[in-house]
């Protein structure tokens, strides 16, 4: 391990091997660290914090802090990180704010400048979450969300997979996977066709998807129903459209959108 001189690290923290901890780097007791980390200068990682391997934890990041919940009473709480994030300058991840709670982020995320996730979030694999992004408590975002500068989510409310979100969007409901949201409030725009297609989407794929989103948002339907239609389609990605929207939570969902003709993509 290549432990600068500087650093403070309790001396019951685990951390594994080929890590490179940086100047002023501190590490608190009950920390977990696996193998071939690189935590730069000045990050602090506090009690309860699990990370695994690869990450790169850039300056002054500070990872495992207390709850901003009134609800928080100084409960054994854990966040934990999988393997090859990038979490850059000024990130904060706090813990869980109930008894045996976690924040959970997946692997090969990269959180941008400051961009900060709240207590017990949970955030899947792939995401991109750019500078000042703020999720408050309790928000799930599933595989390869795209967050763009500036975007503040609700508390409680859960993000599809392959959603890409617009710069300063202020998201207080779900937001659909597979689709672009934008504005505020915030609008579905039309098909993350650059997503789609970077995540190995075929074209057919995409034709379907803009099917489901003529029926979910261009032809009038009420939801039940556009939901059964939906499912009829018979894609993976509509299935978990429609999955998606059968599990929408009691916030609702983002679904006003612009005229037809910003249906993007192949076909």
């Amino acid at each position: 391990m290549d432990l600068h001189p500087s650093a403070v690290v309790a001396p019951d923290a685990k951390i594994g091997p080929g890590n490179a901890i940086g100047p002023f780097v501190v590490i608190e007791e009950d920390v977990i660290i696996g193998g071939g980390n690189w935590i730069g200068a000045h990050a602090v990682i506090k009690r309860g914090t699990r990370i695994g391997d690869g990450n790169a934890i850039h300056e002054h990041a500070v990872i495992g802090g207390t709850p901003q919940d009134y609800k928080f009473k100084g409960a054994s709480s854990t966040v934990q990180i999988g393997d090859r994030n990038v979490i850059r300058e000024g990130v904060t991840v706090h813990r869980g704010s109930r008894e045996g709670a976690g924040t959970f982020i997946g692997d090969d995320n990269m959180l941008m400048v400051y961009a900060h996730v709240a207590h017990d979030c949970r955030v899947g694999n792939g995401v991109i979450m750019a500078n000042n992004v703020a999720l408050a408590g309790e928000v799930e975002i599933e595989d390869k969300v795209f967050l763009s500068g500036g975007v503040v989510v609700h508390q409680f409310t859960k993000l599809g997979r392959l959603a890409m979100i617009g710069g300063n969007s202020k998201i207080t409901q779900d937001v659909l996977p597979f689709f672009v949201t934008d504005g505020v409030p915030p609008r579905v725009r039309g098909i993350n066709v650059v997503g789609l297609t970077r995540a190995g989407h075929s074209r057919e794929e995409i034709r379907m998807l803009k099917e489901a989103y003529r029926i979910l948002l261009a032809s009038g339907l009420r939801l039940e129903a556009a939901t059964g239609k939906i499912q009829k389609i018979g894609s993976p990605c509509t299935d978990h459209l429609a999955d998606f929207l059968l599990r929408a939570g009691p916030r609702g969902i983002h679904r006003k959108t612009l005229a037809a003709r910003t249906i993007a993509g192949p076909g």
